[in-house]
């Protein structure tokens, strides 16, 4: 008996990490930061978080919609301790109409709309590139950021994609350079893809001609591509932090004198995304760089790129 019972307790400790390991470590971690914060909610105001009930996690989020969170916020949240209700082993309804009537009720109140983060256009990284280019600093350095910004923006990548990437997963070819992607957000089961980025006609703005030189500077043959500097210009092993890249733009946009306050690391992405709208670029062939994949995000991008494209107002003449 006392065997069966500990096979049971093993067996439920093996079922938990799966159940943890069938999402990416990084969405596991923002699931815990959100429930910590309901957590903190319940804790002050005398309620049990774990487990909950409907009613409460509604409470909570009325008390976010007071806080101006947004309604992305919200729902984030809501999946966020509905999972970790699963993870522990208690139900929690979240469909619940308590909660699923309030979310609509705060929708209608304050609005769905949400303004994100701004996309760098062909103008603004053209901008970016020239202001990296006349820093006085080490061209090692300026190779590093040039090549990071570049190849984040032409290969449609999430930031933590452009960190991820190691030497090996680069092959050069005559029509440009081949970049395999062992792993992603959308790709959770490591099945991998493989991006092409193309030779440009100006190679001061070519990623793949600023990536040849970043190596061959660096004598970089194996583990990460994108590394940090040491004290000086010593470049070392470790790999950069996704957190680097949006600061690097945020950086270069303040040097070429734009706000940068609303723009991210996303930015390189969505600007890919919205420039090859611009350009006619099909949503079947933005989504296979980008690799999204659901249509309605690059719809977005699409429509964003037309507002001035498809625009009435071009037909009346003035």
């Amino acid at each position: 008996m006392n065997n069966i019972i500990t096979d049971i307790k093993a067996l439920q400790e093996e079922t938990l990490l799966n159940l943890q390991s069938s999402k990416a470590i990084n969405t596991v971690r923002a699931y815990k930061s959100d429930f910590n914060d309901f957590s903190l909610f319940c804790a002050q105001n005398g309620f049990k978080s774990l487990p909950s009930e409907p009613k409460i996690v509604s409470l909570y989020l009325t008390y976010l919609s007071t806080k101006e969170a947004k309604m992305s916020t919200l729902k984030r949240r809501l999946v966020s301790i509905g999972v970790i209700h699963k993870l522990k082993g208690h139900y929690l309804d979240t469909k619940h109409p308590s909660i699923i009537e309030n979310i609509m009720g705060i929708k209608r109140r304050k609005g769905s709309s949400q303004r994100g983060k701004k996309p760098i256009l062909i103008r603004s990284l053209k901008i970016i590139i020239d202001v990296i280019d006349q820093q006085n600093r080490e061209e090692i350095k300026k190779l590093r950021d040039r090549s990071i910004i570049l190849i984040g923006f032409s290969g449609g990548f999430r930031r933590n994609e452009i960190v991820s990437l190691d030497y090996d997963d680069l092959d050069f070819v005559p029509e440009g350079l081949k970049i395999n992607i062992k792993k992603s957000k959308t790709d959770q089961f490591g099945e991998g893809a493989i991006k092409a980025l193309p030779y440009f006609d100006s190679s001061q703005y070519c990623p793949v001609v600023s990536l040849k030189n970043w190596i061959d500077i660096t004598k970089i043959n194996s583990g990460a591509l994108f590394r940090r500097f040491s004290k000086g210009s010593r470049l070392t092993e470790k790999r950069l932090t996704d957190q680097t890249v949006a600061l690097l733009i945020k950086e270069y946009l303040q040097l070429a004198g734009i706000d940068s306050k609303n723009y991210s690391g996303h930015s390189l992405r969505s600007g890919f995304a919205t420039s090859a709208a611009e350009s006619g670029a099909e949503e079947r062939s933005i989504m296979a760089m980008t690799g999204h994949k659901s249509s309605e995000m690059v719809r977005r991008y699409i429509k964003e790129a037309n507002l001035f494209k498809n625009n009435a107002l071009n037909k009346i003449k003035i």
